[in-house]
């Protein structure tokens, strides 16, 4: 632009200045430089580039892959008037690495998700752009496993859950690797399984777990004792093997010791245990690896129950084979079959469930069908029969899905309902009772369920259910002797676990299935087992694994647990009782089971109480002692043996202190340090020398200066004021501590054990308290009640594991409280149905969420 205003200037001053290059200039100024750069002193600009690049190379390391997989994709491009191409790499799902791109290449790795849902589109796109800003885009064809249907499985004692992002999760018993981490160690609550991915079926038998991998492999894991893994061995796994040789499969199941598999091709393969013909393949010889069940064609899916297998066919028609000693095979005999029959009368069957002893198949109409045993009425027909074909599951409809225990039954309403029927004594059906049904309940509280599960196991044994419901929560009840229930807690405490619920504790009582607290508030707070209304809280639920108030009551200043009825005493007031009556235990002049407190007739000023296995002992401010319920073996001590529904006064006692009350015997401490006893006397537990049951009380043979007593089953304990501590009864469990299992008609002191001020028995064995805080325990310990850690019982004392500032005992059954200095509850031994108090229990009559992460 300079060289032109110079030129114009010049031409100007010599009268030119109309030339048209000067004019132009001085009209356009930058443009004209723009459009003519070689008069203005410039050079020409390059041409226009209106190319895009060109990709002439791609390449991928495969098409599909499994969750988590990778791929590596490589791209070239070129570009004639580029000198320089920009790649950048797009993916919907997955993850991306970072790329490594020259001027002209890139490559990058692209890592698979662990599945990919349902309508979920799959891209992964390469644009390169050139210089210009002009771009070509390359797509690839990747495909990945489709994420499955969430489902659970349970074997005896473990379970498992198919998420749906196809991992594992395991939990329960893992004493032959049946979890699959490596490790026999149980767990409470469910983990993933690792180094397995991409599965889109489980099962699970007795002690072993199976699961199908989205590429058709199947892979087991646990208990192998009869080559039920499918691996060529017998032995156990604690981490997946493949099963071998088997490819394209599509559906599994495992039986007790045995398993099945479907391969697309509508085979059926079968290997483990062949003692029932259960393998279809018409032998009785166990299978290491899988064979062909021949003869079966064009299956869909198979069920595997303990010692049989069902098969559905495409056309809808179901077979069977294997043992039918109750008719499971549902071809109208009870004949073992090691090859394949049909089911008789069914047809359009869309899934099976195979149980114990009984077979469910459900029809395209939505109805359910049932054969086999029926002892429990686990075929919801109504009735408790038997049947060798198959009949309709009553008042069900729109059913989506089935599942068989080893005596009771669970399905899927299409309304997202779970309902159960059959056997309930250890509340598998979730209706909050340990009634069996004979035709379908629904389980309250659960909806929106999408699976459903019932375990494995020996006939009668202790069964879990589960279900998955649309928000993949796992919800489970039944029992969970193993943590099987997936909340987190185990039904046992081998050391002592303190109660944060439960604070401003002054008084403790335990017996067989349930416990009770009274507080600083004088408030009384109960747990455990409800069946007969020994809460006190009504009649609903059957249990509570955590403290509730006794709301009924105020002012307590007394409480005395039996084994399923309650006391307690109200401060200036009378006596109050609840729970099973048929002995008249709770005195109020009738035998009807209260859930509820009912008033014990005519009883005041009443200081301390005590309740046996069926009779109640009160103790009054005069220092006479009554007694009511039953007086079978003379335990109310009025001289007679007929049972009392009101209380009746016990004959020649007077100036008592304390009372406690055995199964069946009693026990009185006088002022003067002397002991006396009544009632059963078969194991001596009354310490007169004999084994003669006695109608009304006598002095226990050579104990004075006592300070402290105790019943306990069929043994009687003792404090003297030197702190030492004596014992007689029965001792079949060590429980008198002498280092022996001898019986004893009379006392003998414990050796070991000095400083003692207060002794608690159970129904096999006892705890004592030292004057510095700690608690001794010793006897049966089956059920870890002496809280040492271990389940050894003890023939002589040992301290109870991390607990020292106690102030006070109590022994039920199977367990032990304590109560702190702080008045804070500790607990330990089992917790069948709640009675630790901490939430845990072996059984659980309601359904209660799993803990998943």
């Amino acid at each position: 632009m300079t060289t032109v205003w110079r030129h114009c200037a010049l031409l100007a001053a010599l009268g030119v200045a109309t030339l048209l290059a000067c004019t132009d200039f001085e009209r356009e100024g930058d443009a004209f430089c723009q459009r003519n750069p070689t008069r203005c002193g410039q050079d020409a600009p390059p041409p226009t580039d209106t190319t895009p690049p060109e990709i002439v190379q791609s390449s991928q390391s495969a098409t599909s892959v499994l969750g988590q997989g990778t791929v590596t994709l490589t791209v070239t491009a070129q570009d004639a008037e580029s000198s320089s191409l920009r790649f950048e790499w797009t993916a919907t799902i997955g993850t991306l690495g970072s790329p490594t791109s020259t001027n002209a290449s890139s490559e990058v790795t692209w890592t698979a998700p662990l599945c990919v849902a349902k309508d979920t589109v799959l891209a992964l796109t390469v644009t390169v752009t050139n210089e210009a800003g002009l771009t070509a885009s390359k797509s690839f064809s990747l495909a990945a496993n489709p994420c499955p249907a969430p489902a659970a499985a349970a074997g005896q004692l473990h379970s498992m859950l198919l998420r749906a992002d196809g991992t594992v999760w395991t939990w329960g018993s893992n004493s032959k690797g049946q979890l699959g981490d490596g490790t026999n160690n149980g767990r409470t609550a469910p983990a993933q399984l690792s180094g397995l991915n991409s599965l889109t079926a489980i099962s699970a038998g007795r002690s072993h777990s199976l699961a199908l991998r989205a590429d058709g492999t199947a892979w087991a894991w646990g208990d192998n004792s009869k080559s039920q893994l499918g691996d060529g061995t017998a032995s156990d796994r604690s981490t997946p093997v493949q099963v071998f040789g088997l490819t394209d499969v599509k559906g599994l199941a495992a039986g007790e010791l045995y398993s099945l598999a479907v391969r697309s091709d509508g085979t059926v393969w079968a290997w483990g245990d062949n003692q029932y013909g259960q393998l279809g393949d018409g032998t009785t010889t166990t299978r290491l690896t899988p064979g062909q069940v021949p003869g079966l064609t064009d299956v869909i899916a198979v069920a595997a129950g303990t010692y049989y297998a069902l098969a559905l066919r495409s056309d809808g028609t179901v077979w069977s084979w294997g043992s039918n000693q109750f008719g499971q095979l549902g071809n109208g005999t009870t004949t073992d079959s090691p090859v394949p029959v049909q089911v008789s009368g069914l047809t359009n069957v869309t899934a099976l469930a195979a149980g114990y002893f009984h077979s469910m198949a459900l029809r395209a109409d939505g109805t359910a069908w049932a054969w086999g045993d029926n002892p429990t009425g686990q075929l919801g027909d109504g009735t408790s029969t038997a049947h060798l074909t198959p009949v309709q599951v009553l008042g069900l409809i729109h059913i989506t899905a089935l599942a068989a225990s080893s005596s009771h039954s669970l399905a899927i309403r299409s309304d997202g309902t779970a309902w159960a029927w059959g056997y309930n004594d250890f509340g598998q059906l979730g209706d909050g009772t340990v009634t069996n049904q004979l035709n379908p309940v629904q389980v309250p509280g659960l909806t929106n369920v999408t699976a459903i599960a019932a375990s494995k196991g020996l006939f009668y044994d202790r069964p879990t259910s589960l279900v998955v419901r649309g928000d993949g929560s796992v919800w489970a009840w039944g029992t969970s002797s193993a943590g099987q229930i997936g909340n987190g807690l185990l039904p046992r405490r081998t050391t002592p676990s303190p109660l944060p619920s439960l604070t401003g504790v002054t008084a403790i009582s335990a017996n067989r299935v349930h416990s009770m607290a009274l507080r600083s508030d004088h408030s009384l707070w109960s747990w455990g087992f409800n069946y007969q209304g020994q809460l006190g809280q009504g009649s609903t639920p059957l249990q509570r694994p955590t403290p509730e108030q006794v709301r009924e009551l105020a002012n307590v200043t007394a409480l005395a647990a039996g084994d399923s009825h309650s006391l307690a005493a109200i401060e200036n007031g009378p006596v109050w009782a609840w729970g099973a009556n048929a002995s008249g235990q709770l005195g109020n002049g009738n035998a009807v089971d209260r859930s509820t407190p009912v008033q014990v007739s005519g009883l005041t000023a009443v200081t301390a109480l005590a309740a046996g296995g069926s009779h109640s002992l009160a103790l009054r401010n005069d220092g006479t002692v009554w007694a009511w319920g039953s007086n079978s073996s003379g335990q109310l001590g009025d001289g007679t043996s007929y049972s009392r529904l009101t209380p009746v006064q016990v004959t020649g006692l007077a100036n008592i202190r304390a009372i406690s009350a055995g199964s069946s015997h009693s026990l009185a401490l006088r002022n003067d340090g002397t002991v006396w006893a009544w009632g059963s006397n078969f194991s001596g537990s009354l310490g007169d020398g004999t084994t003669t049951g006695r109608l009304s009380p006598v002095q226990v043979s050579g104990l004075s200066g006592v300070t402290a007593i105790s019943a306990g089953g069929s043994f009687s304990l003792a404090v003297r004021g030197d702190g030492t501590v004596w014992a007689w009864g029965n001792n079949a469990s060590g429980q008198l501590g002498d280092g022996s299992t001898t019986y004893r008609v009379s006392p003998a002191q414990i050796s070991g054990l000095a400083n003692m001020t207060a002794v608690a028995g159970g129904d096999t064995h006892a705890l004592a308290l030292r004057n510095d805080g700690t608690v001794w325990a010793w006897g049966a310990n089956q059920y870890a009640q002496l809280g040492d850690g271990t389940t050894t019982n003890r023939l002589t004392p040992i301290q109870v594991s991390e607990l020292a500032g106690a102030t006070a005992l109590a022994a039920g059954a199977n367990h032990s409280l304590a109560l702190g200095s702080g008045g804070t509850v500790w607990a330990w031994g089992t917790s069948t149905t709640g009675q630790l108090g901490d939430g845990s229990a072996s059984i659980y009559m309601v359904p209660v969420q799993a803990v998943l992460p």
